[in-house]
């Protein structure tokens, strides 16, 4: 995808070849920074303090992260020391341990350099796999879009999604907004609802950017209002992205998902799910047991934006105490369908292939 018609990934390699660039997505979208990660350590840190995120781009962030480790000590008890700091930064994200995995795999039988040379392969290979991954899932989800739009007669369809789960949250296209843009770009009117998403406003800050830089027409809404807009027949389906789907088909995503599919149930709008087989964890029985992440009661005490002369602002809503729990669990009675790079499932029993 672009920024000021520029194309970039998520992330990618400096011109030294070793060092790793990221956006740093605190910042946006205000301004654009890009932050070099140059240990194990820094990756660790980005991943925890989202600099970066999205369960696609952990993965791929994480990856690049043992690299760094490898590349000052390339030891087996090294190694799994740098795999346990990168395998605590998120607990919720199954791509994480998925891809420490996939790496500790490439160069268990490796030493020295051959180890180092191996892991930078291997990492640079789960980012181009995931850019072809979320091109199919673009590529499967714009048919449902395009069955849509021809009972439609030509009117705009009205997609609403959460949080964010576009190019910003993987390598490149995304997992729910691929379709989207896929859409856009062949011509197909859509407009898309984009939830603020509280407390950190990654609907508002990331997803509203992305859409506005590839000229997606979109409107931000507050979380609450997504039920309204079904109501009043404002809303042709809705489109969500995943940490983790359970062997049973829940969804566990961004906090405040589970009131959006329940809303849809209600109206008898579509719910899908946006993701790569990678997030599917069949060793998780059903969402109940995935691990929830309980993040800072700042993220919800205290909001981030501009000032009226433009700079960064911070400002405090509240003295109260805060809980901040960042995902919750969407059983799989409430999705339509679960698109992935294979093609559309609408059973769980269809992604335990």
């Amino acid at each position: 995808m672009k920024i000021d018609g520029v194309h970039y990934r998520s992330i990618w390699l400096s011109d030294n070849g070793w060092s790793v660039r990221i956006f740093d997505q605190r910042q946006l979208p205000w301004r654009v920074e890009i932050a070099e990660l140059t240990s194990v350590e820094m990756a660790a840190r980005a991943i925890k303090e989202m600099w970066t995120r999205g369960a696609p781009l952990i993965g791929a962030t994480a990856a690049y992260g043992l690299c760094l480790g490898l590349r000052v000590d390339a030891s087996d008890a090294a190694l799994e020391t740098n795999y346990k700091i990168l395998l605590a930064t998120r607990p919720t994200a199954v791509n994480l341990r998925w891809a420490l995995d996939r790496m500790k795999g490439a160069v268990k039988a490796l030493q020295g350099t051959e180890r180092v040379k191996a892991a930078y392969q291997c990492a640079a290979a789960i980012c181009d796999e995931d850019v072809a991954t979320c091109r199919s899932i673009g590529e499967h989800g714009v048919e449902l879009i395009e069955v849509l739009a021809r009972g439609a007669a030509g009117r705009t369809l009205h997609i609403l999604t959460h949080c964010n789960a576009g190019w910003l949250a993987t390598v490149d296209y995304g997992t729910a907004l691929a379709p989207i843009y896929l859409a856009h770009d062949r011509g197909v009117p859509v407009h898309v609802w984009v939830d603020e998403t509280r407390p950190r406003n990654q609907g508002a800050s990331l997803t509203a950017f992305e859409l506005a830089q590839h000229g997606v027409p979109h409107t931000v809404i507050a979380d609450n209002a997504g039920g309204l807009l079904m109501q009043q027949r404002k809303v042709d389906m809705c489109i969500v992205g995943t940490d983790r789907v359970a062997r049973n088909g829940d969804v566990c995503n961004k906090i405040g998902t589970y009131l959006k599919a329940l809303a849809a149930h209600d109206n008898g709008v579509p719910f899908y799910i946006g993701l790569p087989m990678s997030t599917f964890d069949p060793s998780i029985a059903r969402g109940a047991d995935i691990p929830i992440e309980e993040r800072s009661a700042d993220e919800v005490t205290i909001v981030h934006g501009k000032d009226a002369q433009g700079n960064p602002a911070s400002v405090r809503i509240t003295d109260s105490p805060a809980g901040n729990p960042a995902f919750d669990v969407t059983p799989a009675r409430l999705v339509t369908g679960y698109i992935t790079e294979k093609g559309v499932a609408t059973s769980p029993d269809q992604l335990n292939v």
